[in-house]
């Protein structure tokens, strides 16, 4: 029962990252590599509490692995960030949960694994559902803005499920480490694009801003991640994969309780069938996978 309340609350915590990113007066990249620095730092300083070091050995065997995905990581906060500014946090959420749609069409090329007939079946669901949202209720009275956000969260999926299928060549590390290396290595590669091209000013953020980017520093990364890790690991694979949804069923409350947005029946006729596909389609291959894969 613990590890069951420990991943929903992950789950809970990673739902409600949109909300947040809409409060914070930087650009996405900037709000990306606050977020994976002091991530980072949280994460280092539990494992130092906890006296677990870092296997260096092991980290220099994945080094290729690891740097891929950490780009991957940087490019789909970036995204999703992005994805936020421009439309509904339902839409943005809808559209990021199409990455299992992407894994599944890419994994007989990447992984060598038989696509069933009961794959290629979700995915037209789900390729269904997203037109749906796309084109009979997620497109609102500010049109172009909001496809352009569902576009940002289509390809902050694609950098996910990116993320997803080179974390399957990660060999021998667990979940917590790979996360904090992962995170560490975003920071760095994400330092000079964002000096560069943002010209970035800590003196200009405005204080809600500083204590809303802790916040999803502290708990949405550090917290969000610890719990995550923690409650998967006496979880079973199927029941990991239910209590999944609890993360963009939460960004679905969010944004038509607390912020009102408005969502057709259209459009939830299309997240159900995205998200219901998805979920059939879960197996082993995509739940190991989640295993060691930094979500939200």
């Amino acid at each position: 029962m613990k590890s069951k309340i420990q991943f929903l609350l992950s789950m809970t915590i990673f739902g409600t990252i949109g909300v947040f990113v809409r409060y914070i007066d930087l650009s996405s990249s900037e709000i990306a590599l606050l977020r994976s620095l002091i991530g980072s730092l949280f994460l280092m300083t539990v494992m130092f509490i906890m006296k677990k070091k870092i296997s260096w050995g092991l980290v220099k065997a994945n080094a290729l692995f690891l740097l891929l995905s950490s780009i991957a990581l940087g490019g789909n906060w970036i995204l999703l960030f992005q994805a936020y500014r421009h439309t509904t946090i339902s839409n943005a959420a809808l559209s990021y949960y199409f990455a299992p749609v992407f894994v599944m069409i890419l994994s007989p090329l990447v992984l060598k694994e038989k696509l069933s007939t009961k794959k290629i079946i979700c995915i037209g669901v789900a390729m269904l559902g997203m037109l749906l949202i796309v084109g009979n209720g997620g497109v609102s009275a500010s049109g172009f803005d909001d496809l352009l956000g569902i576009g940002y969260g289509l390809l902050a999926a694609a950098c996910y499920a990116s993320l997803m299928l080179v974390n399957k060549f990660i060999k021998n590390m667990d979940g917590l480490e790979t996360t904090l290396i992962q995170l560490g290595m975003a920071a760095l590669l994400l330092m000079p694009y964002v000096f560069f091209t943002e010209k970035f000013n800590i003196s200009e953020v405005s204080s809600s801003s500083i204590l809303f980017i802790v916040i999803l520093g502290i708990i949405h990364t550090g917290v969000g991640f610890l719990l995550f890790f923690s409650g998967m690991q006496k979880l079973k694979g199927q029941s990991i994969a239910a209590l999944s949804y609890v993360d963009p069923i939460t960004s679905l409350v969010i944004s038509a309780v607390i912020l009102q947005e408005s969502m057709t029946f259209v459009q939830l006729l299309g997240g159900a069938l995205l998200l219901g596909s998805t979920f059939i389609s879960e197996n082993k291959s995509i739940k190991l996978a989640n295993k060691y894969v930094v979500t939200k």
